[in-house]
């Protein structure tokens, strides 16, 4: 697990952040810091600064879910570069994604993967602003990790292509992911 004692504190090197249990259950990774953060951007900022107060990682990563925007991107991916999606201030002359008054619209932590656009909608067409893939939780959390200074990784399993079955398409698929993501985290170097 990667465990410190720093000024009588415990360190974890590595925290996991997942929004459900239905996505990953702790018993599934017990070796392992998992921290369930609920669905949306509001829930990931607040529970993921929460997680940091009480753990100090080295290393954020965060699993979930997501729907693909290209029917070709399947299975276990990493994401790398994090938009979000439904922020639209464009009446003003900012950038679809683009926070006013802020320059960067991407956070990346300079890997290779995906680019996942986080919106507090549930997607079922084609937003906007088009990446990848769609979550409710990735650009938060990044956006976090950024501002503390802590290491980010991402890992989503695509539930569903964002399009009129995604609702069931995701129920249906939630829990799937949960093998490929230990695997990967298993296999991962710190």
């Amino acid at each position: 697990m990667g465990l410190i004692w720093k000024k009588r504190k415990l360190e974890i090197r590595m925290l996991i952040l997942v929004a459900i249990e239905d996505e990953l259950k702790r018993s599934e990774l017990p070796n392992h810091q998992i921290e369930y953060i609920g669905v949306g951007k509001v829930n990931a900022v607040f529970n993921t600064l929460n997680a940091i107060e009480k753990h100090s990682p080295h290393q954020i990563i965060n699993f979930g879910t997501a729907g693909s925007l290209d029917t070709k991107i399947k299975g276990l991916v990493e994401a790398s570069r994090f938009f979000q999606r439904d922020m639209d201030a464009s009446p003003l002359g900012f950038e679809v994604g683009q926070t006013p008054f802020e320059q960067d619209i991407e956070i990346t932590f300079g890997r290779g993967g995906v680019t996942c656009g986080t919106g507090d909608k549930f997607v079922t067409s084609t937003p906007k602003l088009k990446t990848d893939i769609v979550d409710m939780e990735a650009f938060a959390i990044a956006k976090v990790c950024k501002l503390k200074n802590i290491d980010f990784r991402c890992f989503k399993y695509i539930s569903d292509n964002a399009n009129s079955e995604a609702k069931d398409d995701w129920v249906d698929n939630v829990s799937l992911g949960a093998k490929l993501f230990i695997e990967k985290i298993n296999n991962l170097k710190n």
